[in-house]
């Protein structure tokens, strides 16, 4: 028997088949080969049709059971994982409006700034865990406004995994993550934050009917069996957003646990206890997948815009080089990179610096004994450093670490990179070779409660290796007091 689980992304969708006894990974694919649309109408608008997205889940699921050489009806229940914080919104029948406004869309930049002014810092954080922000609720604010004809035939909103639940069952339902991640969720309350509705104007009656996870929420009906090729009366029991998501494929369900992603940009996540609280809006907070009121986890969100997106500039600009090739050369390079020092932030504005946008700058280069290979170093050090700073502002924010797990992709399979975070961080750094739709998959055998089972198949299918924090950690330290100070200088200055 089997389980199937999505990962809905921007640029594909993600489709696994796990076995559902020992959670072993039978095919991994995507589709399209290409990269899925982003429709852009104005500068820092970002769209995208959900009915793109379904169909790339049908052709995808037919393509996973054919290549995979499975019996369709051997399979047995569904999980969602999904770009978070975008905009779906459907008429009475169930058909999109408009396009999804999707992450990466900042038109509702200055609604949620605003709802933050006039609704106070003290009621957003004690209630939302953070500010409005150019989130879900504050997007649909920005429908209201602007397309008040669309507006006024919405029947439901949803988040993206809410609406490929809904075209799997006919049922719209959404979750307590999901409007967490949109800004709508009352912590202190428990309950959905109808007075940010209400501040905005909208009617309390769009909110879908809540589910929990890893229950049933939802079963197969005909269409959607016909359309997807699974079998129908199979039900769908998990769905989270990506970051939550990830987390939990790399077994981060408990306080003092941390996902890390590597990859253009770069993620913390890390689940504390609600209690924690928040005391910056540079960190987000979200409803974590094992959420319980008697127990509620909270995923501690930290993004890093300049991450890998860094080293793939430098790999493009420097003629044919590969990463094992750069990664070779900065290997030969001493700590500190003979005084090379890259603040690798040219991604946009960073969060963690409110919102500043610094760019990325190389200092202290010195053209008569510095190359390319000072510049591999610096910029995984840099990289690396950025993290180390970030995890100083989740540790500012309450956050516990205990352990970091990362999986095997991009920077975190750079041994500079890796030993850096973990000798500064003076945490292990497990890494796993899993990804979102085998994680969504496996979550479907949750719905037992069996968390000790599920972590054991992700260390047993899954577990790569290990980096320590090393023993000499002075001259690391010392090159990061030296990229900090060069920070904190353009800080000042911008």
């Amino acid at each position: 028997m089997y389980y199937i689980g999505y990962d809905i992304g921007s640029s594909s969708v993600k489709v696994a088949l796990v076995e559902a006894e020992t959670g072993k990974k039978i095919i991994v694919l995507n589709e399209p080969q290409n990269e899925m649309e982003i429709v852009s109408p104005h500068s820092d608008w970002a769209e995208q049709d959900p009915e793109i997205w379904w169909q790339h889940i049908c052709t995808a699921t037919k393509r996973a059971i054919r290549e995979a050489n499975i019996e369709a009806s051997k399979i047995q229940g569904v999980g969602i994982s999904y770009q978070m914080h975008g905009l779906v919104i459907v008429d009475a029948d169930g058909s999109p409006l408009r396009n999804s406004i999707i992450w990466c869309d900042s038109r509702a930049v200055e609604i949620g700034n605003k709802a933050y002014e006039e609704l106070g810092k003290e009621k957003c954080m004690e209630h939302l865990l953070n500010s409005p922000g150019n989130f879900t609720a504050s997007k649909l604010k920005w429908v209201k406004e602007n397309e008040p004809e669309i507006y006024n035939k919405i029947y439901k909103y949803m988040l993206p995994g809410d609406y490929i639940a809904y075209k799997l069952t006919g049922e719209i339902t959404t979750t307590k993550n999901g409007l967490s991640e949109g800004m709508l969720w009352d912590y202190k309350d428990n309950k959905v934050a109808d007075w940010l509705l209400d501040y905005y104007g909208i009617d309390q009656s769009l909110t879908p009917n809540i589910v929990e996870n890893f229950t049933n929420q939802g079963v197969l009906n005909e269409k959607g069996s016909k359309e997807s090729g699974l079998p129908s009366g199979i039900p769908v029991v998990y769905r989270a957003g990506d970051q939550p998501n990830n987390a939990l494929a790399l077994n981060v369900l408990n306080p003092g646990e941390v996902a890390a992603t590597g990859g253009t940009s770069g993620v913390f996540y890390a689940v504390s206890e609600m209690s924690a609280g928040n005391k910056s809006t540079r960190v987000n907070n979200f409803v974590h997948v094992n959420y319980e009121e008697k127990a509620p986890r909270i995923g501690k969100l930290l993004n890093i815009n300049g991450a890998g997106i860094q080293y793939r500039w430098l790999r493009n600009n420097m003629g044919t080089e590969t990463y094992e090739t750069m990664n070779r050369k900065a290997s030969k390079i001493a700590v500190g990179s003979d005084g090379v020092v890259v603040i690798p932030f040219g991604n946009g504005a960073e969060r963690m610096f409110n919102n500043k946008n610094i760019g990325t700058h190389f200092l202290n280069l010195n053209l008569n004994i510095h190359n390319n290979s000072h510049l591999f170093r610096a910029s995984l050090e840099g990289i690396a450093f950025s993290f180390v700073y970030g995890m100083e502002c989740l540790k500012d924010d309450n956050a516990v670490i205990d352990v970091i797990r990362a999986g095997n992709d991009n920077l975190f399979r750079s041994e500079i990179f890796s030993n850096t975070v973990a000798t500064l961080i003076g945490h292990e750094i497990e890494i796993y070779n899993t990804t979102g739709a085998v994680g969504a998959a496996r979550a479907v055998g949750l719905k037992d409660g069996d968390y000790n089972k599920f972590g054991s198949s992700i260390t047993t299918n899954d577990h790569v290796m290990t980096f320590l924090p090393l023993k000499n950690k002075e001259p690391y330290e010392k090159a990061y007091q030296k990229w900090k100070q060069e920070l904190e200088l353009i800080l000042t200055n911008k």
